[in-house]
């Protein structure tokens, strides 16, 4: 996207929601020359019932420093936001509440987890939202807000809500696609085939890794904003138990999905150890079956002068007998077993 006016990018998006109705007054931020110019010169002139939700994506430093020194960002802040490699968390800077978030998605075709960031900024009239990555889960969070205005006069706390709400369904629906990847590695490994599936198991299991490490991390985070607080009304509080309960059970099965990975890969490598001792049993049977005749060839083959059996005339006949009575012997003890 390409830098206007004052630096903020042209893809910022702007909304005024009205407290006492919910209404919401989208701002064009995209206007050539004058459209950031216009929006923080609404900003300016928020009324005491409104707040304003602006959404940034991948801002650079000095877009954000930018913003940030209008809306009085700490710098600390804003360079969580702009590096964007944050575990989830939340920090306080004056009035203004940062919270970070992992989003997460699950790409079907690779089988493989992505995530992004984002980091959101509450103040007394405006939430600020910094994202990261592919997934937007701000645009799923304006729309519950425009379908749901009785949140929407809660104030700049409901946008929190919102959003924490849409990624925490992402985890729950990227939890049930893993399960699912998992659920059909299980075939495989308990299937009579003797595919290798351990780079299979290991891949999807690195992705979980990848998934906890978003996940876990959250739960305290989502754990204290059910907590009664001054920084928003307490109706907002049992949607955000709603949200902690929903990424509590997430956070339950990813752990168990973790650990059926990791008893997965240990039925497979045992499977895989199985197979060797089958392959080196077979391998011995067929030696030892070899050997008898192996042996009588070269007992004949010492040239010996006194050798009573080279004048004999059944010797011949007689010797592959017992070469092959000896092996069959062998060999059917060896079916017997198991062995071959």
């Amino acid at each position: 996207m390409e830098r206007v006016g004052d630096g903020i990018r042209e893809g910022m998006e702007c909304a005024i929601y009205r407290e006492q109705t919910g209404e919401c007054e989208q701002l064009d931020c995209r206007e050539e020359d004058d459209g950031c110019r216009v929006t923080l010169d609404r900003l300016a002139v928020l009324k005491p019932d409104e707040f304003a939700w602006i959404r940034l994506d991948e801002p650079g430093q000095g877009e954000l420093e930018r913003l940030g020194e209008y809306l009085k960002l700490h710098p600390l802040a804003i360079e969580d936001a702009v590096t964007a490699h944050q575990r989830p968390k939340q920090e306080r800077y004056g009035d203004v509440l940062a919270v970070a978030l992992k989003t997460l998605w699950f790409v079907e075709r690779t089988a493989d987890v992505e995530t992004g960031e984002v980091m959101i900024f509450l103040g007394p009239s405006f939430a600020l939202t910094v994202r990261h990555g592919t997934l937007d889960p701000t645009v799923e969070a304006a729309r519950r807000l425009a379908d749901a205005p009785e949140l929407a006069r809660l104030g700049p706390a409901s946008v929190l809500h919102a959003v924490t709400d849409v990624i925490v369904d992402a985890y729950a629906q990227a939890a049930s696609q893993v399960r699912a990847d998992l659920t059909e590695l299980e075939r495989c490994v308990f299937s009579p085939a003797r595919d290798d599936l351990t780079e299979q198991i290991y891949s999807l299991k690195r992705e979980v890794v990848e998934f906890r490490d978003a996940v876990q991390p959250l739960v305290p985070v989502l754990h204290d904003l059910t907590r009664p607080a001054d920084a928003w009304p307490p109706q907002l509080v049992p949607y955000f138990r709603d949200v902690t309960d929903h990424l509590t059970r997430t956070d339950t099965e990813v752990r168990a999905l973790d650990d059926l990975l990791g008893s997965a890969l240990d039925a497979h490598l045992a499977k895989v150890s199985t197979w060797q001792n089958d392959d080196m049993r077979r391998i011995s049977a067929w030696a030892a079956i070899l050997a008898i005749p192996t042996m009588v060839a070269g007992i004949y083959g010492m040239n010996f002068a006194d050798m009573p059996e080279l004048n004999w005339r059944y010797g011949y006949p007689c010797a592959l007998a017992v070469m092959a009575l000896g092996a069959g012997l062998l060999y059917r003890a060896f079916r017997r077993n198991g062995w071959l």
